[in-house]
């Protein structure tokens, strides 16, 4: 874990999914069920307390912007988790692992 910018700060892992510059060719089908098993993939970390909250982006200016994972992990455990994401291993999402820092107490997550 990094160090803190200052004191009275804590942090959370972050995940942002990006759409890769060359997404594989799939058929609605074989889509639909990466998606299902992306869905189910997030499902099973919010039950086992892992993930925090999870959500696609909308109404941005930036087409590679997918969504976001809030991780009650390290980064290092969030990062391992996102290489084991369904649509991250069939070439779908990009995970991009960071480090958010704000004020104590601010983020209360359930």
């Amino acid at each position: 874990m990094s160090t803190p910018p200052r004191p009275g700060m804590e942090s959370l892992s972050l995940i942002l999914l990006r759409r890769p510059p060359n997404p594989p060719d799939l058929s609605d089908d074989e889509a639909d069920k990466i998606q299902q098993a992306h869905l189910d993939f997030l499902d099973d970390l919010r039950a086992a307390g892992v993930l925090g909250a999870a959500g696609p982006f909308r109404d941005h200016d930036d087409p590679t912007l997918r969504g976001l994972c809030v991780y009650r992990t390290t980064l290092d455990e969030a990062r391992h988790h996102a290489t084991t994401d369904p649509a991250v291993q069939a070439g779908i999402l990009i995970a991009d692992p960071i480090t958010w820092w704000f004020r104590e107490g601010e983020i209360h997550l359930a």
